[in-house]
């Protein structure tokens, strides 16, 4: 009798184990929607990074994200020093078994490159190819559904790829400008002029830009040498505001975009938003 109770409960256990979904941490919330279009009912993601009012450069990890992490199947981070915060953490608490998915990584980032990675959609692309292999490792007895989702996600591509396409046969060399690179990436997908780099990359790294940058950058706006202003929403860095006023009163477009997702929206809805704004703001200027 005992022996029945012990295998019982056994088997009890076992199936509770395998029922219990895979654990996935993501430092950013756009990664974690991409775990949660191919993980499906099988992972249960939390994403540390997840508000559009949130300057994620000030982000300062707390004892509440390396809980997070404790039980932590599969961790999604950036890298190209975007979340050292998360890259510490992991490296202080090691848990054999977890596998850790650097994004970076998968498209040759490094250290000094532009970490917005995520505006550009081969890197989607990539992350869902690991990620689907790392979850079919953890989760063998599900990789059947982890490989149709993903086949499924990577279908849902095809629409914002298809309207990147279009816009670049119709605005490429097209000169704009930004306060930050976060759109650098997309940018570069749909062959614009990208402007004034230098000062962009000084607000990213939180420097004082320098007077020739900021000179460089307000007679773009002032000569009207550029069609669209595009800017950071969760930055407020006072020379960056400068140039929105400037630009406001030249009637430059300003485009503004975010580094995190917003909620209610998947990775695919928040980049075709931002593409229909910018298509609104290239088409409504004349120069």
């Amino acid at each position: 009798m005992k022996r029945i109770l012990f295998l019982a409960t056994t088997l009890l256990f076992s199936f509770a184990a395998a029922a219990e979904p895979v654990s996935v941490v993501a430092a950013e919330n756009f990664y974690g929607d991409v775990a949660r279009q191919i993980g499906g009912a099988q992972v249960a993601v939390a994403s540390i990074l997840s508000s559009p009012d949130q300057d994620p450069h000030l982000f300062e990890a707390s004892p509440s994200t390396a809980r997070q992490l404790a039980g932590a199947r599969i961790v999604i981070v950036n890298g190209a020093d975007y979340d050292p915060w998360m890259e510490k953490l992991l490296a202080a608490s090691p848990a054999p078994g977890r596998r850790e998915i650097v994004v970076a990584a998968l498209v040759g980032a490094k250290s000094g490159d532009n970490p917005h990675i995520w505006y550009d959609p081969a890197t989607i692309r990539a992350l869902a190819a690991r990620l689907t292999a790392d979850l079919s490792v953890v989760d063998p007895e599900h990789a059947a559904d982890y490989r149709r989702r993903a086949e499924a996600f990577a279908a849902t591509l095809k629409p914002l790829e298809k309207r990147i396409a279009a816009m670049k046969g119709e605005y490429a060399g097209a000169p704009v400008t930004a306060t930050e690179p976060v759109f650098g990436a997309m940018a570069q997908a749909l062959g614009l002029d990208m402007r004034n780099k230098r000062f962009q990359l000084a607000v990213q790294n939180d420097a004082e830009p320098s007077v020739s940058d900021v000179a460089a950058f307000e007679d773009d706006l002032r000569g009207h040498k550029v069609r669209v202003m595009i800017y950071n929403l969760q930055a407020n860095e006072p020379a960056a505001q400068r140039l929105v006023k400037l630009a406001e009163a030249e009637k430059i477009p300003v485009v503004g975009v975010t580094e995190t997702m917003p909620s209610g929206q998947t990775w695919q809805e928040w980049m075709l938003s931002q593409l229909a704004a910018l298509d609104h703001a290239l088409t409504g200027q004349t120069n």
